[in-house]
């Protein structure tokens, strides 16, 4: 018997992850957009316009995804992505970036929801289904370990070039090795293989039915709204941690020689780097969170509510010019999200029929688009006129209070029993 991590489709998983991430410009999306003169709310805007070009193909791109073949899925995915890439590495206006946006949302719809289900899928095949939790874990630790090399490469790039742009067209790189990696899936994992025995009306009526089976019960729809609650919450906020750094950068007595870019670059750099690496160590440890807990759904309720007041606390500090204490509050975001991100993976898979595996995921990752629409204006407008601790504050309490409507109800452990 092949073990579970030792296994080549594994390692191909871990590979996925890892490319996926060396997305050069991340730790600077926002100072890109702030040196090209646009303000927070143009910024939040843009977000926006990459989520609203999301949410228009996230469900049809699952029902897609479960009937034709989830790798080709993923195939266009990742050329839609290293398209936009090209785009906001030649442009250098809102519209333009704007465009880039849409065709970026188009790759994040493909995606999203998919790779889970090609995971879930392998570990049905293997008899593995009980190891899930730990299995994505470790496979999205690899994930955080190409954020925090792309995070160290791309401010050398700074460091030596005093530009960003040319973040966009490194990053195209890693993203044609991983178009091959995917390319080289076995075909079982496009799971349409497993309904050859039906033609295309019947396949598609029969996901269609089970899909929309899934919203008559409660405790499916509040697992959908609390998965995407917490993950909307931290896309929102996640980049606000570049200023905040770049604040502190200019704060700090280091590096007086250099000028602020490249302090900023090098602070930048290298706290996105060990904040990366230890979000990798956080996915690992996912499953033993959930070890602690009684119920998967407690496990899932704490980490929101520990994610949220770090984020609450964070702003307050800030605002009252605390910006080392604010940085450190802000970490915990992360490192919650990939501790919460696996706990919440795993649930849904306990929930949903395999075969609309995808389309349910994709389904949360719609709700969680939604929130994303709503809150970056939001948040950079508040950014724009109140300062950037107080915006962050804002934001974390509005989320605060949507936690009560969208608490994992107690009972809903003896559900998986």
């Amino acid at each position: 018997m092949v073990r579970p991590f030792k296994n080549i489709q594994y390692y191909k998983f871990c590979a996925y992850g890892f490319f996926k991430n060396l997305r050069f410009f991340d730790a600077f999306l926002i100072l890109i957009f702030r040196e090209a003169g646009l303000s927070y709310l143009q910024i939040g805007l843009l977000y926006s316009i990459r989520e609203i070009s999301k949410n228009l193909f996230e469900i049809p791109s699952g029902l897609v995804a479960d009937t034709f073949g989830r790798k080709k899925a993923m195939l266009f995915s990742f050329g839609s992505y290293i398209f936009s890439f090209l785009v906001f590495y030649f442009g250098s206006a809102f519209l333009v970036f704007a465009a880039a946006m849409v065709f970026f949302g188009f790759g994040e719809a493909f995606r999203s929801g998919t790779h889970k289900a090609m995971i879930l899928r392998f570990l049905e095949e293997h008899n593995w289904a009980s190891l899930k939790t730990q299995f994505y874990g470790r496979t999205r630790s690899w994930s955080q370990i190409g954020s925090a090399l792309s995070s160290l490469l791309a401010a050398g790039v700074i460091f030596f070039t005093h530009q960003y742009r040319a973040l966009f067209l490194i990053s195209t790189i890693p993203y044609i090795i991983d178009f091959l990696n995917l390319a080289s899936y076995p075909n079982y994992l496009d799971n349409a293989q497993r309904q050859l025995n039906q033609n295309f009306i019947e396949r598609l009526k029969n996901n269609l039915r089970d899909y929309f089976k899934q919203f008559r019960q409660l405790h499916q729809v509040r697992a959908f709204f609390s998965a995407a609650s917490f993950g909307g919450f931290f896309k929102t906020l996640k980049d606000y941690l570049q200023p905040l750094l770049q604040t502190l950068a200019l704060q700090l007595p280091l590096f007086l020689a250099l000028n602020q870019k490249q302090r900023a670059a090098l602070l930048i750099g290298l706290s996105y780097f060990l904040l990366y690496l230890l979000t990798s160590f956080s996915s690992r440890q996912a499953f033993k969170v959930e070890a602690r807990f009684k119920n998967l759904p407690l496990a899932i309720d704490v980490a929101y509510l520990v994610g949220v007041l770090a984020v609450v606390f964070s702003g307050l500090f800030l605002s009252f010019k605390f910006t080392l204490i604010a940085a450190l509050l802000y970490v915990g975001l992360y490192l919650i999200q990939n501790i919460r991100r696996p706990l919440i993976v795993s649930y849904l898979s306990e929930i949903l029929p395999s075969n609309i595996m995808a389309s349910g995921l994709s389904t949360a990752s719609q709700l969680e688009t939604l929130l994303v629409i709503i809150t970056s204006p939001l948040l950079g407008a508040l950014v724009d006129h109140l300062g950037l601790g107080p915006g962050i504050l804002i934001i974390g309490l509005l989320y605060l209070l949507f936690f009560f409507l969208v608490r994992l109800s107690p009972n809903q452990s003896k559900m998986l029993n």
